[in-house]
């Protein structure tokens, strides 16, 4: 990769190392200069550009933070499309974050390039969180060193995997006191239910015994014999020695004590046992409060499906101290003012907005007419269904009927415009209030544009970043602007108060500030189909039969 100044009209092809604004021109870094480019950039007195140059042996950033991300993926995770440079990996379904932290080591030690950044292992993750992303820190990454670590984050099986919750019914006996009350035991019940239930699983049935070893044995055989796991043991005194009651009780029912004890504060008191191949745990105090403790961390892996062992509990010092300090949130009371938030992937709607008369088509309903066989609306609508867009919202007008017949059976919320001949603002303005109320953006695509696909919808998602201020996302190939554009949710204000036969077109200049220009490989987003010709067109030189 070469890098450095060089004179602007040699520039063609050439990668900016750093953003440039003169007058109306503002290009961003990464941007990869077409002739257009170029005149401009002569255009506003610019001789001297620093610029970046790959050489053969370099793979561009996009592509080698693809190539990596996919290649870490395992079950129950999926890749974003990449942008400058870097890869997201998401959550699929709630469950537990494994992998092998020597391996990970191994890859971000191999070139400075390249870095993966995860979650901690075993983590508790929820469906759409981020759990890891990857980062090309130059422009490019050495095609060895891609190699070497996409071969690594292989080895054995994807480096990166989610085990996702499954539904356990457990079984709770807690055992009483003289001096018990039972709105005690009737609140630890209460707290361990919402945890259970947090994780997709439930407590089946209670069973409430003396404090007395024989007791906790009984109720343990029938927990078993009723086919509950795990089986949880809640003490009216705490566990201090494995011959203490309710491990006592574990074993006179024919199970075992495989560890008492762990390095994780709170949570020290956790007895880990077992009987057969089911769970069998004595639970710490602190577990009556819904504030993390070592418990959670256990429970979570016996929810997900994964085997502890005493080695496993063992290892669990590094980042076990728990007690509550100004960094830790308290997830089950709610987060902390202070605490940032969790990364989850933005929820993105589609709007598609396909109510115009078709007046340049003639008699002929544009958006019913079949390209390569189908529906040209429907070919819309199912580039959004197959994207990460949800859900995908399709507003009517002109000839509603037939346009609903045409897209019936997919899974899409549809919306009528009754004044869609008033212009293309009414049918944003109805889109938009369909819309729920938990969207962080909106993709506003058109029926008429048949060559849209999942792709270029994903590569604006994967754009799209307020905090870095890329919140409206626009699609270019070869450095010219096209269609469809993602919006932030809050211009979706703006969207409402637009009139006559506009679209939001206008809104990009005037937050011209927020705009990214997202480099599409075709050029499927310019093409939009308004007459007979245009159809013919497309049907007789673009047909993918």
């Amino acid at each position: 990769m070469i890098f450095g100044e060089i004179e602007t009209g040699d520039a063609e092809g050439a990668i900016l190392a750093h953003s440039i604004r003169a007058g109306t021109l503002s290009f961003r870094k990464g941007r990869k200069l077409s002739p257009a480019d170029v005149a401009g950039l002569q255009a506003a007195g610019i001789e001297r550009i620093v610029a970046i140059r790959l050489e053969p042996g370099d793979v561009p950033e996009d592509e080698s933070a693809a190539v990596l991300a996919r290649a870490l993926a395992g079950p129950g995770l999926s890749v974003a499309e990449p942008f400058t440079g870097r890869a997201n990996l998401y959550a699929e379904a709630d469950g537990i974050l494994v992998y092998d932290r020597e391996r990970l080591d191994r890859i971000n030690l191999l070139d400075e390039a390249l870095t993966v950044a995860t979650l901690a292992p075993f983590e508790t993750v929820a469906a759409r969180q981020m759990i890891a992303t990857v980062k090309v820190i130059p422009f490019a990454a050495p095609r060895t060193s891609l190699d070497r670590a996409a071969a690594l984050a292989r080895e054995g099986g994807p480096l990166l995997a989610l085990h996702p919750f499954l539904h356990h019914r457990a079984a709770l006996i807690a055992t009483r006191l003289p001096a018990t009350k039972e709105s005690v035991l009737d609140k630890t019940r209460e707290i361990l239910a919402a945890r259970l239930g947090s994780m997709g699983s439930e407590i089946a049935k209670e069973y409430r015994v003396p404090h007395e070893a024989q007791a906790v044995a009984g109720a343990v055989r029938d927990a078993l014999a009723e086919g509950f796991s795990p089986v949880l043991v809640f003490g009216a005194s705490a566990i201090t020695d494995r011959r203490d009651v309710v491990p006592a009780g574990i074993v006179a029912a024919g199970g075992e004590i495989l560890h008492f004890g762990m390095p994780v504060d709170p949570g020290n008191l956790m007895l880990l046992g077992r009987h057969g191949t089911t769970p069998v745990l004595g639970l710490p105090g602190c577990a009556r409060s819904p504030k993390l403790n070592g418990f959670d961390w256990v429970l979570a892996r016996l929810l997900a499906g994964l085997t502890v062992t005493r080695e496993d509990v063992m290892r669990m010092g590094a980042g076990g101290l728990l007690k509550e300090i100004a960094t830790r949130p308290q997830p089950r009371e709610g987060r902390r003012e202070d605490a940032p938030p969790k990364p989850f992937a933005p929820r993105i709607a589609a709007l598609v907005l396909a109510a115009g008369r078709s007046s340049r088509m003639g008699a002929t309903n544009k958006l019913t007419a079949e390209i390569e066989g189908q529906p040209m609306v429907a070919r819309a609508v199912d580039a959004a269904l197959a994207s990460d867009a949800s859900p995908v919202v399709v507003v009517t007008g002109h000839e509603d009927n037939a346009v609903r017949a045409v897209l019936a059976g997919r899974k899409i919320e549809i919306v009528h415009n009754p004044d869609y001949a008033e212009g293309l603002s009414t049918s944003l303005r109805a889109g938009v209030q369909a819309l729920p109320d938990d969207v962080d953006a909106i993709f506003v695509c058109l029926g008429d544009m048949p060559d849209i696909t999942p792709t270029h919808l994903n590569r604006l998602a994967a754009a799209f970043d307020p905090e870095e201020g890329r919140t409206i996302c626009v699609p270019t190939f070869s450095g010219k602007r096209g269609n469809p554009v993602l919006w932030g949710a809050q211009y979706m204000a703006e969207m409402r108060d637009l009139k006559g036969d506009v679209g939001a077109k206008h809104l990009i200049g005037e937050h011209e500030d927020a705009v990214c220009e997202v480099p599409m490989p075709d050029e499927g987003i310019f093409r939009d189909i308004d007459t007979p010709d245009d159809l013919k067109w497309r049907n007789d030189h673009l047909s993918r039969k």
